[in-house]
């Protein structure tokens, strides 16, 4: 069996988050979203579906401005995806498309290009024409010399809205003009090109703050020490018990730079680059950030910490930002492995821990009016990351019933038949919730997938919420790749509920193994099929 083969149904990261009661409400009629297998290359791919050089090239001619640095203006600030605007930071607006145009950009822009507001917003080349056209009333604003690329610069600068000279000069000359000297190029799903930009040897016009060391910062040495003043001391006995994953809504250098501006009143303790190759601490750790907007709410979050309820999360947590949007399709490997050195070495100093509830979505916590890092940060790969590089060896590879949450090219769930249906009806969930079914004489199970490079003998454990209307007797069987059943265990879900439980050690063997949880058993329950863990 091969993950990508067949259809697999997920949980929806945009579940809402019901108030924890003691048992399922009926199942709603409607059954869960329904997700094709990806590998990475092709969620990468899936940032852009659509043939763009054309479309680069007539707004080229029709403002001016020279296409290959509108391509890379666009890579820079989306990787070249149609991103859907969501507000991250207050006082800074959502950004629209492929060129992360905002607030008053996209109006002006759309009168300048002759288009609509809805268009520029939701339309690539209408987008592209937008900026393109505002880029050009820049360089006239400016006297630009349009033959030179390099000459564009400080219209490059003002389109970013990016403020502060360090933050423009790194925009600028790393991420702009370093896509034009190194070149890029995407493909579609299909494998056709959807934009190409060659390398081109070119220098922006632009100055640079003078050149100075780049001291690490006081917690994280792999880090660079940009300090913001946007912050405060945290209440006294306050102990640091979680971490809260962010996305910037925007590119890395602007992310920074908008933390450390103090008239913007927000700040991260750090901020991840797109490629993972540089972490900026904005804030000491010891120190309150202002990333949270909202007190705590345990209800929102499998009911554990309960104690801090109505505490601000600012008071206890350390806030990570990552450049990029909530609705992108992917994540770059680099940015989540540097993310995840990065939350190792804070749980590990700050002894918070190393779990879903603790290592938490922003959105999760302020669901009112946020939703990053998105549907699509990849929470089971991101969580065993973390372990790993903390030394965590027992905690084994973990399937988690959204497979936004795993690495499907090693382990998924994959669901049978229409009846199981997405919930977060009763706490302690493992990650972004769990399927429940009425018990049945049915072959419909939830199946846990596990790859196996060689034979082995491996634990596993299973996970679930607890409730008085659960089954008593909820079937799980285990199966090694050449589909020979290796055992049946049969597990009390009313009692065990938000922990590991172990249910036996087998000799699996190289290939795809598997783990089910059975409808069939006994009627008149639930049963639930949350994530297993095999270690």
């Amino acid at each position: 069996m091969h993950p990508f083969r067949k259809p697999l149904v997920t949980l929806t990261a945009a579940l809402s988050l019901a108030a924890c009661g003691p048992q399922e409400s009926p199942p709603p009629e409607t059954p869960a979203a329904v997700e094709d297998a990806r590998t990475p290359t092709q969620r990468e791919a899936e940032r852009t579906p659509y043939a763009l050089d054309a479309a680069f090239a007539q707004a080229a001619r029709e403002s001016g401005v020279p296409a290959d640095l509108l391509k890379a203006y666009a890579y820079a600030e989306t990787r070249w995806e149609m991103v859907q605007g969501h507000e991250e930071f207050a006082g800074l607006p959502a950004a629209h498309g492929l060129m992360a145009l905002r607030g008053s950009q996209v109006s002006e822009g759309a009168r300048l290009a002759g288009l609509s507001e809805e268009a520029v917003r939701t339309q690539p080349e209408a987008n592209i024409r937008a900026a393109a056209a505002l880029l050009s009333a820049y360089a006239d604003e400016l006297g630009v010399d349009r033959s030179d690329v390099g000459a564009w610069a400080p219209a490059v600068a003002k389109l970013s809205g990016i403020s502060g000279t360090e933050a423009q000069a790194q925009f600028i000359h790393q991420a702009v003009y370093g896509v034009l000297r190194e070149g890029a190029e995407a493909r579609t799903p299909e494998g056709r090109v959807a934009v190409s930009l060659p390398a081109t040897q070119v220098q922006a016009r632009f100055v640079s703050p003078g050149v100075h060391a780049m001291a690490s910062g006081p917690d994280y040495a792999a880090s660079i020490w940009r300090p913001s003043t946007n912050f405060n001391a945290r209440p006294a006995g306050t102990d640091i018990s979680m971490v809260v994953i962010h996305t910037c809504e925007g590119g890395y250098s602007g992310c920074w730079g908008w933390q450390v501006n103090p008239d913007s009143d927000v700040s991260a303790h750090y901020t991840v680059n797109e490629s993972g190759s540089e972490v900026s601490q904005l804030v000491r750790e010891t120190d309150r950030g202002w990333h949270v907007a909202a007190p705590y709410d345990c209800g929102l979050n499998g009911s554990v910490l309960c104690g801090l309820n109505g505490v601000s999360v600012n008071n206890f947590s350390v806030g990570i930002e990552h450049a990029g949007y909530a609705s992108q399709t992917s994540f770059p490997a680099g940015q989540i492995d540097a993310s995840a050195k990065l939350t190792c070495d804070i749980t590990r100093d700050r002894t918070v821990v190393r779990d879903s509830y603790h290592i938490v979505a922003h959105g999760r916590l302020q669901p009112n009016n946020r939703t990053d890092p998105g549907p699509n940060w990849p929470w089971t790969t991101y969580l065993n990351k973390v372990k790993s590089y903390c030394g965590d060896t027992t905690s084994g590879v973990i399937i988690d019933s959204n497979n936004a949450n795993n690495d499907i090219s090693q382990y998924y769930v994959e669901v049978t038949g229409t009846n199981w249906v997405s919930s977060t009806n009763v706490g302690g969930y493992y990650g972004s919730g769990y399927f429940v079914a009425t018990t049945a004489p049915v072959s419909e199970p939830v199946t846990f997938w596990f790859h196996l490079p060689t034979a082995a003998t491996r634990t596993v454990d299973g996970w679930w919420t607890s409730a008085t209307d659960r089954s008593t007797q909820a079937p799980f069987n285990v199966f090694n790749a050449s589909n020979t059943k290796l055992g049946t265990v049969y597990v009390n879900q009313q009692t065990g509920g938000s922990a590991w439980n172990t249910l036996g050690t087998f000799s699996f063997s190289a290939g795809w193994n598997k783990v089910q949880v059975s409808r069939w058993t006994a009627s008149g329950a639930y049963v639930v099929a949350d994530a297993v863990r095999v270690r």
